[in-house]
């Protein structure tokens, strides 16, 4: 299938998840992702939750980070080009919503890409080769395009992955790892 209509039908798959449902589906996640081995990891990006889309809450993952001692950084959107700028997420860092409705840091510390160990990626798809749908925005590919070639990059998504996006470009890029409940 083409992204575009994979987007379309994804969103309404996630639309039509019920508040139970989605419990279910995170803790399966949680207890997948807090198996993993990150012991070499000392600073991991996440996306923070756009609930107005049934994204994954990551605060039960941020606070499991924490506790690793790992330092946690997310993101500002930039609409006028589709990039996204990086800070530290302290345990005291306020958030606001921007206009779209995106949970951004106000006041923190700028970090880069090249600080990156791990990066959690959001997604609507992925397929069996760990290539995903998004928005359609290309914000994370711009931004995995900087990161560095040994940061981890890790799907996280609520639906098993398809056989194959049929309209990947060479600005997709495949994700180390996609994890969804089983």
């Amino acid at each position: 299938m083409q992204k575009q209509t994979l987007r379309t039908l994804y969103k309404q798959k996630r639309e039509n998840l019920s508040a139970v449902q989605i419990k279910e589906l995170e803790n399966n996640i949680y207890k997948q992702l807090f198996t993993l081995d990150i012991s070499a990891v000392k600073t991991a990006h996440i996306f923070l939750t756009l609930e107005k889309f049934k994204e994954i809450n990551t605060t039960p993952i941020i606070n499991y980070l924490r506790k690793k001692g790992i330092r946690i950084a997310v993101s500002k959107c930039n609409f006028k080009n589709n990039t996204l700028s990086h800070y530290y997420y302290e345990e005291n860092t306020a958030l606001i919503l921007n206009r779209f409705g995106v949970p951004e840091p106000v006041n923190a510390e700028k970090a880069e890409e090249s600080d990156f160990d791990l990066i959690f990626v959001p997604l609507l798809i992925s397929d069996t080769a760990n290539y995903r749908v998004g928005y359609g925005k290309g914000f994370y590919d711009r931004f995995l395009a900087k990161c560095r070639p040994d940061a981890r990059c890790i799907g996280i998504n609520f639906f098993e992955p398809i056989s194959k996006i049929d309209d990947l470009n060479e600005f997709d890029f495949p994700l180390h790892t996609v994890i969804y409940p089983i």
